[in-house]
């Protein structure tokens, strides 16, 4: 028995030690531990999108380190604030201490992996919604170790961070009699103050001058399957005012690619015209006193673009991107009898547009369509071109700004279409806001559908009647894109898109909670493009059925629509691989 006894004791002692040693190396805070679990879990759960292994531990990791910091801050708050007002409580034997703290490591396990288990049959469930494949649970695991690595490279920069906070402390002391006890708080708000004043000025100028620089690199840079055109009804071509060097990396794609007279000809069995595209590059009036609009009315008119039966003007997104779906349809629907210009307006993706570059989407926007309307108006109404606008993503927004309100778009425009567009599109928040009693928000019917319409798909375009009147205006929008429904109300209000019934891709499972659900969307955001056409932020061939809805074109029937359907997402899927 006493031989038991002393085997129990050695064996606990080395326990002890181990755990010591563990704590001495890894510097573990076991509140921390707890908050990060939390916020773990939390990342887990449902999303408007479905994630592979890799991108929920890249997003799980981050959030645990963040719950991880945010445990931190309780617990000194607690011992700095709380714990000097209690009563004081005799300190629990030092085994119980290790004790509370190995249940508290084995239950974070625990805990991890069944969010883990529980998380691959959530992630399956919103693929099947999309019709995509799911993950297996085997494979989906991988996303703890992923999320433990990322977890730990987090707070090694929280430590840092502390380092610094402790340094401006000792620093302060050295100045200024402070009481010890606020001399970290002090240092923290020092370095804060430090953060901020930088990031307002010197550091986001800096960023987004190397993120321009950056970028501008990839614009100056063309694909091996770009060509330059020798029509004359393209920019970048001999005869055009912009010169091909000049178009940027997405311009030079897109004047250089299009069906031909002959293509369309062949696809739809009818006559064709060559179609025109302008396009004008951020650098194409660098050697020229004309602005980007001026040179763009220049060049359409160069190419008797105002004699076409269709003129679309396109806000690009951040890049100068213009969506190949949408210039293709109109063109196989008008015969070629179309001309669409577009301009870029910056070096950025769309992600950092958005965030450096929204008023140059807007200025841009509002600048190109002013100049065209202005070159068609001065003709005689009989000789005018069917004017419509068009915008996707950030394209939407920029191109929402060339109007005031509805009355102004109406008078203006033959027809609008906008796709996927931003919870903070001004025009859009009006319309969703003031929409028909009983209509969810994912599925908005705006005044009985008269003017403006709300599709998630080509049923949705004859909603809520047959009658549409001109000039026709659409939005295109899917329950699952993250870039329609994320803003900053989800912080700390619940979306009435989560409210109401939800769209058939959402899953029933994603609830709304404060704080998680927009860092879920956010998360979200930039996988917005990762699923299949008709979820998400892919839209696909609904393009055309919106364009073949606000047009009439003619002889548009469905043998047709399917023959162009067909084409068009042939050339989309070439588009993809060789770009």
């Amino acid at each position: 028995m006493l031989e038991t006894a002393n085997t129990v004791t050695r064996l606990r002692s080395r326990c002890i030690a181990m755990i010591e040693r563990t704590e001495r190396i890894v510097d573990l805070n076991y509140v921390g531990l707890v908050v990060a679990t939390v916020f773990f879990a939390l990342s887990m759960t449902p999303s408007l999108l479905p994630r592979d292994w890799m991108f929920q531990g890249l997003i799980s990791g981050i959030n645990a380190a963040i719950g991880y910091g945010v445990g931190c801050l309780l617990e000194w708050l607690f011992r700095l604030w709380i714990r000097p007002r209690l009563t004081r409580i005799p300190a629990p034997p030092r085994w119980t201490r290790y004790a509370l703290k190995s249940a508290v490591l084995l239950s974070a396990a625990l805990g991890a992996a069944y969010m883990l288990v529980q998380s691959a049959h959530w992630q399956r469930e919103i693929a099947a919604l999309m019709g995509m494949e799911g993950t297996t649970t085997p494979a989906y695991l991988r996303t703890g170790g992923l999320s433990l690595a990322i977890g730990i490279l987090v707070v090694a920069g929280y430590r840092t961070v502390r380092e610094l906070i402790l340094f401006f402390a000792r620093q302060l002391n050295r100045w200024v009699r402070i009481p010890r006890e606020l001399a970290p708080a002090a240092g923290a708000l020092v370095l804060v103050l430090l953060v901020v004043t930088l990031f307002n000025g010197v550091a986001t100028r800096a960023f987004f001058a190397v993120a321009n620089s950056a970028f501008s690199v990839r614009n100056d840079t063309t694909s091996d399957y770009a060509i330059p055109p020798r029509l004359p009804e393209r920019s970048g071509s001999p005869d055009s005012l912009a010169a091909w060097d000049t178009l940027g990396f997405e311009g030079r794609w897109f004047v250089s690619h299009g069906p031909s007279a002959e293509r369309i000809s062949w696809v739809t069995g009818r006559p064709a015209r060559e179609p025109i595209r302008a396009y004008i590059g951020l650098e194409s009036v660098a050697d020229t006193e004309r602005t980007q609009a001026e040179l763009a009315v220049a060049e359409l008119e160069r190419t008797g673009a105002f004699d076409r039966e269709v003129l679309v003007v396109v806000t690009t997104t951040g890049t100068g991107w213009v969506n190949s779906m949408a210039a293709n349809a109109i063109e196989y629907m008008y015969g070629g009898d179309t001309a669409i210009v577009a301009s870029q307006y910056s070096y950025l993706p769309s992600a950092l547009s958005f965030l450096a570059d929204r008023g140059k989407a807007a200025a841009a926007g509002r600048e190109l369509f002013d100049a065209v309307y202005e070159r068609t108006r001065a003709r005689a109404p009989e000789d005018r071109p069917k004017l419509l606008v068009y915008g996707e993503s950030l394209g939407s927004q920029g191109s929402e700004a060339a109007f005031d309100g509805l009355a102004d778009l109406r008078a203006k425009v033959d027809g609008a279409l906008w796709v996927g567009p931003p919870n903070s599109n001004r025009l859009w928040q009006q319309f969703v806001s003031r929409r028909d009693p009983g209509s969810p928000e994912t599925r908005p019917v705006y005044a009985d559908g008269l003017v403006i319409r709300f599709a998630t798909d080509a049923a949705d375009l004859g909603r809520p009647g047959p009658e549409w009147r001109a000039p026709r205006i659409a939005y295109l929008q899917h329950a699952s894109d993250p870039i329609v429904w994320w803003s900053t109300d989800l912080l700390f209000s619940r979306p009435d898109w989560l409210s109401e019934p939800r769209g058939v891709d959402v899953s029933p499972r994603m609830r709304w909670a404060p704080l998680v659900t927009f860092w879920q969307v956010s998360a979200d955001l930039t996988n917005a493009q990762g699923v299949r056409d008709g979820h998400g932020h892919r839209y696909g061939s609904l393009v055309m059925d919106a364009w073949a809805a606000i047009t009439h074109p003619p002889g548009w029937n469905p043998e047709l629509a399917e023959r162009v359907r067909l084409e068009i997402e042939a050339y989309e899927a070439y588009e993809r691989e060789v770009k």
